[in-house]
């Protein structure tokens, strides 16, 4: 209980200071993730639908 008290303590300023900076460092690398990732083409075979024609024994 008593090396509870010993524990130096930051100002709060400091504590906003590296909230900033956290929320600094998430965004950008969330924002530096989605430039550095680049959209495959899609080919025309993908965008065709294949439909069968399906015979139906009744």
């Amino acid at each position: 209980m008593l090396s509870y008290f010993l524990i130096p303590q930051m100002a709060p300023l400091m504590w906003l200071n590296l909230l900033f900076m956290f929320l600094f460092v998430f965004l950008l690398f969330f924002i530096s993730n989605y430039y550095v990732v680049l959209p495959e083409k899609m080919s025309s075979e993908k965008m065709l639908i294949k439909s069968e024609e399906k015979h139906w024994k009744w």
